[in-house]
């Protein structure tokens, strides 16, 4: 599929934001109910701001139809490497089951790589399992537990 990436704009956040509601787990963390807020623009200008975020947009015909984020993290451990994280993957219906997926994996391991990153890492919730398919068939392992704590 012919695709072009760009970073994300600020007027892309209502697509966006269906996008990542468009799945029950989605749909229960947005509220499409309501127009565009404060807080989903003070977050799109903090990753915009900030030089070890991007928000990526997936291009084709003109519309958008995908998206992730990728977030460079310095460590101190593996001898004070880099390693990027990757989350928000969404495609839209429309695309999916269309090799997407991988050519947008293919573009943040690349973003990682030049970057000077040696891990890329994700999270995926445990309720959706085509999605841990998904990624172990791009060579993801599932080598750590991951907790959280709502605030």
């Amino acid at each position: 599929m012919n695709v072009q990436y760009r970073q994300a704009q600020e007027e892309d956040l209502t697509v966006l934001i269906h996008m990542l509601a468009d799945d029950p787990l989605g749909a229960k963390r947005e509220d499409l109910s309501i127009s565009i807020n404060k807080k989903y623009i003070d977050a799109m200008k903090a990753i915009s701001d900030d030089p070890n975020n991007e928000l990526w947009v997936v291009e084709a015909g003109g519309a958008v139809i995908g998206m992730l984020q990728l977030t460079f993290i310095p460590y101190l451990t593996h001898i004070g490497s880099w390693r990027c994280l990757i989350e928000g993957v969404r495609i839209a219906k429309s695309h999916r089951g269309q090799g997407l997926g991988e050519q947008m994996f293919e573009h943040a391991i690349d973003r990682a790589r030049s970057r000077g990153c040696n891990l890329v890492q994700l999270t995926s919730d445990k309720q959706r399992p085509d999605a841990l398919r998904f990624y172990e068939k791009l060579g993801f392992v599932a080598s750590h537990e991951g907790f959280k704590l709502a605030l």
